[in-house]
């Protein structure tokens, strides 16, 4: 219910732009493939690594003013049969892909058998929703308050993408960030 409400108010109250951007994910493939970790995985790090270079993305909003986070703090969202929460990944930016893979795999499992703790839902200061394991190919995530941004990740399908004058058949997907 406070996902739901806080999810609700913040389509209503924030002004959602969201841009869309293929990304090639062929070589995340192999590196998924040889170290056992998720798609999820490799985006929270990629993101981790990217909140550090754009602080303002890392921020949150407190009354009207924006705060930077000095920590990434990269929440996933995370279905529980009708119900969506959102574990955060606390120090992402500080974790190695697998430790943010053993911490996700963990946070899942315990969203899922309803054991999270209140410190593993607060402090967000940025969202990944992925559904592309439902065939999802693109859509508008809505912001989790207080929180700057949220990023959308869609399925991976193989495209024909011309690379030097050829065409090659590449893993693709498209991120929305909103």
């Amino acid at each position: 219910k406070l996902t739901a409400d806080r999810m609700s108010k913040s389509k209503r109250e924030a002004p959602h732009l969201t841009l869309g951007m293929n990304v090639d994910m062929t070589e995340a493939t192999k590196l998924r493939d040889s170290l056992n970790v998720t798609y999820t995985d490799i985006i929270v790090r990629a993101t981790a690594l990217a909140l550090k270079k754009h602080p303002i993305m890392n921020s949150t909003l407190k009354g009207d003013k924006i705060v930077l986070r000095d920590q990434v703090n990269i929440g996933i969202a995370v279905a529980r049969g009708d119900d969506l929460l959102v574990p955060v990944i606390h120090a992402a930016d500080n974790l190695s892909l697998k430790e943010i893979s053993f911490v996700t795999r963990d946070l899942v499992e315990r969203t899922r058998n309803d054991q999270l703790t209140e410190k593993d839902v607060l402090d967000g200061t940025f969202t990944v929703s992925n559904l592309g394991m439902y065939g999802i190919s693109f859509f508008t995530p809505i912001i989790n308050p207080p929180e700057a941004a949220i990023l959308g990740v869609g399925e991976i399908t193989k495209t024909p993408v011309v690379i030097n004058d050829q065409i090659r058949i590449r893993e693709q997907l498209i991120l929305s960030l909103s």
